[in-house]
């Protein structure tokens, strides 16, 4: 599991990097017929700029400090338990990992986090996001099946205690 959570910090902290380093003022840029766009912008708040306008204390309390205090919980979570599954705990390391790289960015930027990321057709499109977001997105439908799976009736040990099988 660490692996997969020191891959989602990394991937997410060199994507930022490039996008500080590429799209600070610039112009959005655009792939795939539009579906994909490019476009720098830093986040005072959390999924789709939630908290943004709270005042600067509140912020760093709500999603500075009590956040990394999750995320602590959450790895020693990770660690600790000799329950978790291994789809399980892939999808806590995406959501962990994910976390982190935010938190990180919190931490180095005064608060803000980095955003790069819109999908969309036409004006029809998603909210700006980075890596991070995808992987605690990801992590978060992990989540759903493997509790799904354990919860299933004539699941077996599947995927509800140690050497649990993703299959």
């Amino acid at each position: 599991m660490s692996l997969v959570l020191a891959g989602t910090v990394g991937c997410d902290q060199a994507t930022k990097q490039l996008a500080i380093s590429q799209l600070r003022d610039e112009p959005a840029q655009t792939f795939l017929g539009g579906f994909l766009r490019l476009d720098f912008a830093e986040n005072p708040g959390a999924f789709l700029g939630l908290g943004g306008s709270l005042p600067r204390p509140v912020q760093f309390w709500l999603l500075t400090a009590g956040v990394g205090l999750l995320l602590l919980y959450m790895l020693f979570y990770l660690v600790t338990s000799r329950w978790l599954g291994r789809l399980h705990a892939v999808a806590l390391a995406l959501i962990a990992g994910g976390g982190v790289g935010n938190w990180i960015d919190r931490l180095m930027n005064d608060g803000r986090v980095v955003d790069f990321l819109n999908l969309g057709i036409g004006s029809l499109r998603t909210g700006i996001f980075n890596v991070a977001d995808v992987a605690i997105m990801l992590g978060g439908g992990l989540l759903l099946l493997a509790v799904r799976r354990s919860n299933s009736p004539g699941a077996q040990d599947g995927d509800s205690g140690p050497g649990g099988s993703l299959a």
